[in-house]
């Protein structure tokens, strides 16, 4: 048991949490979750499609054909802070010793979109230190605990823009239905305000120079979804104040988030993992494909389920349509009720981009209770003596999702209900420049999707570019 002060349980109170779920936590932390029973790895014609550019083409026009029927919205998780992207300069500041990332940022400085916005703070001649001082200190642009929304990515000839407003501009190529593009934001509470303030600044102009109308929403994630971070020992983590340290639960917790958005079709995709406009192409023509892909699937789900109810449906027709389209295991002599209970679930198809380095997590065909299932699997989900089979993955999981959240009579699933709450992992994370360890359970797109109709299609490498450290801004598809 751990020896909280008076003051640590009224903080566990205020986060809507008891000193018993913190406990828990703490075993979570020490003991671990179950590791994911992998049988494979799901590769191209087993659990991941490939299609010709003819058929990409069909699917694409499918999507531009029928979108304007359905509520779409785009779906970003923005809630964490920039704080690991810029890691290695804390490091720089705490031990005044130069790293490769810094240098690296100090030598193209200048190339950066936040530059403008630096040299009004820099003196004349400025050291490596006064350049660190200025990007991260809180009187200064104190760009390491913004959130990545916040942060300038790209610059143009006559603007630069966050992320926050290039999701804005993608959204605008791929989600727009009724010159209207929605989008939620998850955001932490502190930095509402100033993710408001940016939009009130930036949308009149996009939407005129898009012809278009944004109707952004967004939300953030329950206090007493958070968990406690703890040191490498497991002992809880404090700041420098000697408080405890909670952090938000990882993706998972936007479960509950994703289910209160009223939309027929909701894409999901990283707030780091953008472009800019010159390599946009890839994403939106991938982006279309998967929902031409969904669409397709959702439409022959609804006729099959009308079929089912009126006991007037085609066995072998719906056997072939289950095992190779959704990958699915149809139990021995099966019923009416058998086939609705494997059909009438959201689903999602999710893109997958071919490893270019080491294997790690991604798609895998994994065992449970139910049999064998396409499932997102991170690589700390995997148990050591299983690494061989992660070691022959192809493919990995760059989060780019597009899902149907509705049923075959257009009445919107429960989300929660189709969640494993046996799954989630531990990882390393940063708090003001200092590891620690964090608990995310069970992730969105592993754990909170483990029970919906799952397809995975191959994209890609263009379609990922996430931005993971202040260097990766460098990188082609940021310049």
């Amino acid at each position: 048991m751990t020896n909280f002060a008076d003051t640590d349980i009224k903080q566990i109170t205020e986060h809507g949490l008891t000193v018993d779920e913190i406990e828990q936590q703490i075993k979570h932390f020490k003991s671990g979750f179950p590791f994911a029973n992998i049988v494979r790895p799901a590769t191209s014609g087993d659990g991941i499609c490939e299609y010709n550019s003819e058929s990409v083409e069909q699917f694409i026009k499918l999507y531009d054909d029928e979108k304007e029927n359905y509520h779409i919205t785009k779906f970003v998780p923005a809630s964490g802070a920039a704080t690991r992207m810029f890691r290695d300069l804390f490091d720089f500041l705490t031990t005044n010793t130069m790293n490769t990332t810094t240098k690296t940022v100090i030598d193209n400085i200048t190339r950066f979109a936040f530059y403008e916005d630096l040299k009004q703070i820099l003196p004349e001649k400025p050291t490596a230190r006064d350049i660190v001082s200025a990007i991260l200190d809180s009187d200064k642009l104190n760009m390491g605990t913004l959130p990545k929304a916040l942060i300038k990515f790209h610059k143009y000839k006559n603007e630069s823009r966050t992320a926050a407003h290039e999701h804005l501009i993608e959204g605008t190529q791929y989600a727009t239905t009724n010159d209207t593009v929605n989008i939620h934001f998850t955001l932490s509470p502190e930095h509402t305000e100033k993710f408001k303030e940016l939009m009130q600044t930036i949308v009149p102009t996009t939407e005129q120079k898009h012809n278009v109308r944004f109707n952004i929403t967004t939300s953030v994630q329950s206090p007493n979804t958070d968990t406690i971070a703890v040191n490498f020992d497991n002992t809880p983590f404090r700041d420098d104040n000697g408080k405890l340290v909670f952090r938000p639960s990882g993706h998972g917790a936007l479960i509950e988030n994703l289910n209160k958005i009223d939309s027929d079709i909701i894409f999901i995709k990283n707030i780091d993992n953008i472009t800019n406009d010159t390599h946009r192409a890839d994403t939106i023509k991938y982006k279309k494909l998967l929902a031409g892909i969904l669409i397709s699937i959702q439409k022959r789900i609804k006729q099959f389920m009308s079929d089912l109810e009126n006991n007037n449906y085609n066995e072998a027709e719906l056997n072939q349509f289950i095992t190779t389209k959704l990958n699915e295991t149809i139990p021995q002599n099966p019923t009416s009720q058998d086939y609705i209970k494997i059909l009438n679930r959201p689903i999602r198809v999710c893109g997958m981009v071919p490893n270019t380095g080491a294997p790690g997590g991604g798609p895998f065909w994994v065992r449970d209770t139910n049999g064998i299932h396409l499932q997102i699997t991170e690589s700390s989900q995997i148990a050591p003596d299983s690494r061989d089979i992660m070691n022959k993955s192809t493919h990995f999981n760059p989060v780019d999702l597009v899902c149907f959240v509705r049923d075959w009579r257009g009445n919107k699933f429960n989300l929660t209900k189709f969640l494993d709450e046996n799954t989630g992992f531990i990882s390393e994370k940063s708090y003001n420049g200092h590891d620690l360890r964090a608990m995310e359970r069970p992730g969105l797109w592993n754990g909170a999707m483990a029970h919906w109709i799952t397809v995975f299609v191959t994209t890609p490498n263009t379609t990922f570019t996430p931005v993971k450290k202040v260097s990766d801004l460098l990188d082609t598809a940021h310049i």
